[in-house]
Protein backbone atom coordinates (compact mmCIF):
# COMPACT_ATOMS: atom_id res chain seq x y z
CA UNK A 1 0.00 0.00 0.00
CA UNK A 2 3.00 2.31 0.56
CA UNK A 3 3.68 1.82 -2.85
CA UNK A 4 0.99 3.25 -4.59
CA UNK A 5 0.75 6.02 -2.08
CA UNK A 6 4.53 7.14 -3.10
CA UNK A 7 3.12 6.64 -6.68
CA UNK A 8 0.45 9.37 -5.98
CA UNK A 9 2.98 11.42 -4.55
CA UNK A 10 5.64 11.23 -7.57
CA UNK A 11 3.22 11.85 -10.03
CA UNK A 12 2.53 15.67 -10.78
CA UNK A 13 -0.96 16.81 -11.11
CA UNK A 14 -3.41 14.78 -13.67
CA UNK A 15 -2.67 16.42 -17.55
CA UNK A 16 -5.54 18.39 -18.42
CA UNK A 17 -6.44 17.60 -22.28
CA UNK A 18 -5.65 20.57 -24.20
CA UNK A 19 -8.91 22.24 -25.96
CA UNK A 20 -8.63 21.60 -29.71
CA UNK A 21 -8.29 24.77 -31.86
CA UNK A 22 -10.15 25.05 -34.91
CA UNK A 23 -7.41 25.67 -37.60
CA UNK A 24 -8.96 28.66 -38.80
CA UNK A 25 -8.21 30.43 -34.88
CA UNK A 26 -4.79 29.99 -35.41
CA UNK A 27 -2.83 33.24 -35.36
CA UNK A 28 -1.07 34.22 -38.49
CA UNK A 29 2.69 34.08 -39.17
CA UNK A 30 4.76 37.24 -38.31
CA UNK A 31 5.22 37.30 -41.99
CA UNK A 32 1.65 37.02 -42.76
CA UNK A 33 0.84 40.04 -41.32
CA UNK A 34 3.78 42.17 -42.50
CA UNK A 35 2.62 41.15 -45.52
CA UNK A 36 -0.63 42.41 -44.79
CA UNK A 37 0.82 45.90 -43.32
CA UNK A 38 2.62 46.21 -46.22
CA UNK A 39 -0.09 46.27 -48.52
CA UNK A 40 -2.47 48.47 -46.47
CA UNK A 41 0.23 51.13 -46.65
CA UNK A 42 0.59 50.36 -50.01
CA UNK A 43 -2.88 50.89 -50.43
CA UNK A 44 -2.75 54.37 -48.53
CA UNK A 45 -0.08 56.03 -50.34
CA UNK A 46 -2.08 55.05 -53.81
CA UNK A 47 -5.24 56.80 -51.80
CA UNK A 48 -2.80 60.10 -50.78
CA UNK A 49 -1.64 60.24 -54.31
CA UNK A 50 -5.10 60.28 -55.70
CA UNK A 51 -6.32 63.37 -53.63
CA UNK A 52 -3.21 65.44 -54.56
CA UNK A 53 -4.10 64.30 -58.26
CA UNK A 54 -7.62 65.29 -57.73
CA UNK A 55 -6.84 68.56 -55.58
CA UNK A 56 -4.12 69.34 -58.81
CA UNK A 57 -7.04 69.15 -61.17
CA UNK A 58 -9.77 71.23 -59.15
CA UNK A 59 -6.76 73.81 -58.75
CA UNK A 60 -5.76 73.83 -62.22
CA UNK A 61 -9.68 73.62 -63.50
CA UNK A 62 -10.11 76.53 -61.38
CA UNK A 63 -6.91 78.93 -62.25
CA UNK A 64 -8.98 80.20 -65.38
CA UNK A 65 -10.51 82.30 -62.67
CA UNK A 66 -7.92 84.53 -61.79
CA UNK A 67 -6.71 85.18 -65.29
CA UNK A 68 -7.82 88.43 -67.27
CA UNK A 69 -10.94 87.31 -69.97
CA UNK A 70 -8.59 89.90 -72.16
CA UNK A 71 -5.77 87.96 -72.03
CA UNK A 72 -5.42 85.32 -74.74
CA UNK A 73 -4.65 81.92 -73.75
CA UNK A 74 -5.28 78.44 -74.84
CA UNK A 75 -8.35 78.34 -72.34
CA UNK A 76 -8.02 74.38 -72.07
CA UNK A 77 -7.19 74.31 -68.11
CA UNK A 78 -9.95 73.23 -67.39
CA UNK A 79 -9.79 70.18 -69.60
CA UNK A 80 -6.38 69.19 -67.77
CA UNK A 81 -7.88 69.85 -64.58
CA UNK A 82 -10.34 67.49 -65.30
CA UNK A 83 -8.21 64.93 -67.02
CA UNK A 84 -6.32 65.30 -63.59
CA UNK A 85 -9.44 64.93 -61.66
CA UNK A 86 -10.53 61.79 -63.40
CA UNK A 87 -6.97 60.22 -62.77
CA UNK A 88 -7.77 60.95 -59.68
CA UNK A 89 -10.62 58.81 -59.26
CA UNK A 90 -9.58 56.13 -61.39
CA UNK A 91 -6.81 55.93 -59.32
CA UNK A 92 -9.05 55.38 -56.02
CA UNK A 93 -10.91 52.47 -57.95
CA UNK A 94 -7.81 50.65 -59.51
CA UNK A 95 -6.24 51.06 -55.80
CA UNK A 96 -8.92 49.71 -54.03
CA UNK A 97 -9.59 46.60 -56.35
CA UNK A 98 -5.63 46.21 -56.16
CA UNK A 99 -5.75 45.79 -52.19
CA UNK A 100 -8.28 43.79 -52.06
CA UNK A 101 -6.72 41.52 -54.96
CA UNK A 102 -3.32 41.05 -53.26
CA UNK A 103 -5.29 40.64 -49.39
CA UNK A 104 -6.74 37.04 -51.51
CA UNK A 105 -3.35 36.66 -53.27
CA UNK A 106 -1.65 36.44 -49.60
CA UNK A 107 -4.26 34.71 -48.06
CA UNK A 108 -4.13 31.79 -50.74
CA UNK A 109 -0.38 31.95 -50.46
CA UNK A 110 0.02 32.66 -54.31
CA UNK A 111 1.07 36.49 -54.31
CA UNK A 112 3.01 37.44 -57.56
CA UNK A 113 4.48 41.07 -57.70
CA UNK A 114 3.93 42.61 -61.48
CA UNK A 115 4.58 45.75 -62.58
CA UNK A 116 1.98 46.50 -65.14
CA UNK A 117 0.23 49.04 -62.89
CA UNK A 118 3.13 51.04 -62.18
CA UNK A 119 3.91 51.04 -65.96
CA UNK A 120 0.66 52.48 -66.81
CA UNK A 121 0.31 54.79 -63.80
CA UNK A 122 3.53 56.54 -65.07
CA UNK A 123 2.69 56.90 -68.13
CA UNK A 124 -0.82 58.60 -67.57
CA UNK A 125 1.26 60.61 -65.09
CA UNK A 126 3.75 61.76 -67.08
CA UNK A 127 1.26 62.80 -69.91
CA UNK A 128 -0.90 64.91 -67.43
CA UNK A 129 2.00 66.21 -66.23
CA UNK A 130 3.88 67.49 -69.62
CA UNK A 131 -0.04 68.95 -70.02
CA UNK A 132 0.51 70.95 -66.92
CA UNK A 133 4.09 72.40 -67.96
CA UNK A 134 2.63 73.21 -71.12
CA UNK A 135 -0.42 75.21 -70.06
CA UNK A 136 2.05 76.80 -67.80
CA UNK A 137 4.50 77.90 -70.23
CA UNK A 138 1.38 79.02 -72.29
CA UNK A 139 -0.77 81.13 -69.78
CA UNK A 140 -0.22 84.69 -70.10
CA UNK A 141 1.67 85.93 -67.20
CA UNK A 142 -0.82 88.93 -66.55
CA UNK A 143 -3.48 87.94 -63.61
CA UNK A 144 -6.46 89.68 -62.33
CA UNK A 145 -6.02 91.98 -59.88
CA UNK A 146 -2.25 92.19 -60.24
CA UNK A 147 -0.84 94.98 -62.05
CA UNK A 148 2.06 94.08 -64.17
CA UNK A 149 5.25 91.67 -62.97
Amino acid sequence: MASSSTNQLESPTPAVAEPEVNSEAKPKPASRTRDHLANERTYLAWMRTAIALIGFGVLIARLRYLVSPEVPGTGQGWLLGLGLACSGLMTVLLSTWHYFSVLDAIEHNRYQPTSRWVIVFSLVVTLLGTGVLYVLFSAPATVKGWGGM
